[in-house]
């Protein structure tokens, strides 16, 4: 499909139809080619559980409690003092 820049104004629900179909929509100005608009591919969701972050502190044995790591923490440093 081709549209000049009236098109994409006064028509733009024309144009994202013609997209959602598949179609690519060249934007013609004064005749000549300035941009095309292309559907973009459906992107599968990413599930958090396959992001390499995830467990990669599984296997520390100060993490085994992280209420009492996290208390820890949050200790003064110069308690003794």
């Amino acid at each position: 499909m081709k549209a000049t820049i009236v098109d994409l104004r006064y028509r733009m629900k024309d144009v994202l139809r013609a997209i959602d179909r598949g179609e690519t929509v060249t934007v013609l100005h004064r005749g000549k080619e300035k941009a095309r608009l292309m559907p973009i591919a459906a992107k599968k969701r990413a599930r958090v559980a396959d992001h390499p972050a995830v467990g990669m502190w599984a296997d520390r044995k100060d993490m085994a409690d992280p209420a009492a790591y996290v208390r820890k923490i949050r200790e003064p440093r110069f308690r003794d003092l």
